[in-house]
């Protein structure tokens, strides 16, 4: 799953609807956009800010992740890569692989692709990664409160990650998506909207979910960068929603699933469903 912005009532339509260029944060470190898609015809730019307030050294590469039929993204170890998938990693170049960023500076990665002469249509793709590079730090003799033995204490740096989709499409290519049955259901993490979502064709669908009630002028929610990929059929969408939105999410909704607003916002599918 590529990115998702997942969003409920007015606020979050309000809140993203504005924004002309996707941004993908962890950490300190801001990326835009948050996916690319490339037919070989000419590159593109992705750029990297940091907003902490110290110098920050991020590591940039590339990595197979596959989707899951419930929507998450399970990385593959580079020798159980397809032939396919090993296609994407060897056509996609990028550079700089490495930076060090002031605090509010900028960085561009310049993003080719090299597709060989003979490569069957379809879509190839990799995610790239932006790692932070912790800073070297030495261990240090344990602090007298701590039982005494001569032993050292080292202390544990979070590294954070972003993972962008770079998507390369080879040849004439289609999809369609099909929205399916949508639900109310508790999670460990509270209550959550989902519907089902199949896909056909040969290649991602990719766009925004939004829930409206018969009658009502605005919507009751909004959700950005919804993507099928191509190596599934179909994933479960799940949206996390605060309890007093669940409660108005059940019975007569319509849901409408369109193409991103920077191709347009067709629409991609449309549904009456009755949510319990």
């Amino acid at each position: 799953m590529p990115r998702l912005f997942k969003g409920f009532g007015l606020f979050f339509a309000l809140a993203f609807g504005g924004a002309a260029l996707p941004v993908q944060a962890a950490g300190d470190l801001l990326v835009a956009p948050t996916r690319v898609v490339l037919d070989g015809s000419r590159g593109t730019e992705v750029v990297l800010n940091n907003i902490g307030a110290e110098p920050a050294t991020y590591r940039i590469s590339l990595e197979i992740k596959r989707m899951t039929a419930v929507g998450g993204l399970d990385e593959i170890a580079e020798e159980n890569v397809s032939p396919a998938e090993r296609t994407a990693l060897d056509m996609i170049a990028f550079s700089p692989r490495r930076v060090t960023l002031p605090p509010n500076q900028p960085q561009v990665i310049r993003v080719g692709v090299r597709i060989p002469e003979g490569t069957p249509p379809g879509e190839y793709r990799a995610h790239m990664l932006f790692r932070a590079v912790p800073d070297a730090a030495a261990a240090v003799p344990s602090d007298s409160s701590k039982p005494a033995g001569g032993g050292v204490s080292i202390a544990l740096t979070p590294i954070y990650g972003i993972t962008i989709p770079v998507i390369v499409r080879v040849g004439d290519l289609g999809a369609e998506a099909v929205i399916g049955d949508a639900w109310v259901a508790e999670t460990p993490d509270g209550p959550a909207f989902n519907f089902d979502l199949t896909r056909s064709g040969n290649r991602s669908v990719y766009g925004d979910i939004e829930v409206t009630r018969p009658g009502a002028p605005e919507p009751l929610l909004i959700a950005r960068g919804i993507a099928v990929y191509p190596e599934v059929a179909a994933r479960q969408v799940s949206l996390r929603v605060p309890p007093e939105l669940a409660a108005k999410l059940k019975g007569p909704v319509h849901i409408r699933y369109s193409e991103d607003r920077e191709i347009g916002g067709g629409t991609i599918d449309e549904a009456d469903r009755v949510v319990k």
